[in-house]
């Protein structure tokens, strides 16, 4: 027995397509399921709480949607044992690129699922949230506050329109930082907490992070200028930015930062700062090609 969960409004409603094909193919293999799908983020998770609290076993969770779905279920699943079967049906599907998943063929997954086994991965904590790919700060948390303004635009347009809008008077602030304890002070346009490799639709702005070496990836990029920035901007799709000399990546077990700023993590707001996260070592059991 398997639970089911599909948020149809994933990927302006790719979530709901994603899903009747999953249904048909899981009735083709006679795959037994309990459906707990909402059209809701918070039914989703009220529905995922009881599901996990019930006397019934299940081999594991088929999740159609996003990163956003992704990290509702993640709130009530890490270290619960149970596999996560993600079927990506989002619009940015990042943590599924970080698992290298197969983006297109829903059909496909299920057979890899039903015919490997799972693993354990590491998670983020910041607060009392998890977090499975990036938590950030600075510009790009800067660029999401200006992009969830904004109610007519859509898909990535809205998000390349706001990097515009924001680059345009951003400034970089002063943060403090702490990593594994050792702290230090740095001026930044942008950091990333990350756990995974991308975020934002695929911008790879840590493409050596691993899932399982229990180890942030955390980019620090320095001051440079708007001009600088554009130039070097399209090189996070390919990872190539981390050449660049303002760029720093370190890595560490836990962070704090704190300065005037805002924090997003998997691209939900956490909150002001200060913030402190954690890696959570092997938390998650999930699929992986």
């Amino acid at each position: 027995m398997w639970l089911l969960l599909i948020n149809p409004n994933s990927g302006n409603g790719r979530g709901e397509k994603v899903g009747r094909i999953v249904k048909e193919e899981l009735a083709a293999l006679d795959i037994q399921y309990i459906d707990i799908s909402a059209n809701s983020a918070k039914q989703c998770q009220e529905n995922l709480k009881n599901g996990l609290t019930s006397s019934q076993s299940y081999q594991g969770i088929f999740l159609v949607g996003g990163d956003g779905t992704l990290n509702i279920a993640i709130q009530d699943l890490v270290n619960t044992g149970l596999g996560v079967a993600l079927i990506p049906a989002g619009t940015g599907n990042d943590f599924a690129r970080t698992l290298n998943l197969n983006l297109k063929d829903a059909r496909q997954l299920i057979s890899y699922y039903l015919s490997n086994k799972p693993a354990l991965v590491d998670v983020g904590k910041v607060g009392e949230r998890y977090f499975v790919d990036v938590l950030s700060t600075g510009f790009d948390s800067m660029v999401n506050e200006r992009a969830n303004a904004m109610r007519r635009i859509k898909g990535r347009a809205k998000y390349n329109l706001s990097i515009l809008l924001v680059l345009s008077t951003f400034k970089p602030k002063n943060y403090e930082f702490s990593i594994d304890g050792v702290a230090f002070e740095n001026k930044a346009m942008l950091i990333a907490v990350s756990n995974g490799i991308s975020y934002g639709g695929g911008m790879k702005v840590t493409p050596d992070a691993k899932l399982d070496d229990g180890l942030f990836d955390i980019l620090i990029l320095t001051t440079v200028s708007r001009f600088e920035f554009l130039r070097v901007f399209p090189k996070v799709f390919s990872g190539k930015h981390i050449t660049h000399p303002a760029v720093k990546i370190l890595r560490g077990k836990s962070v704090e930062i704190d300065s005037d700023a805002v924090a997003y993590a998997d691209g939900e707001r956490i909150g002001s700062l200060p913030i402190k996260a954690s890696v959570v070592e092997r938390g998650l059991l999930t699929w992986r090609m």
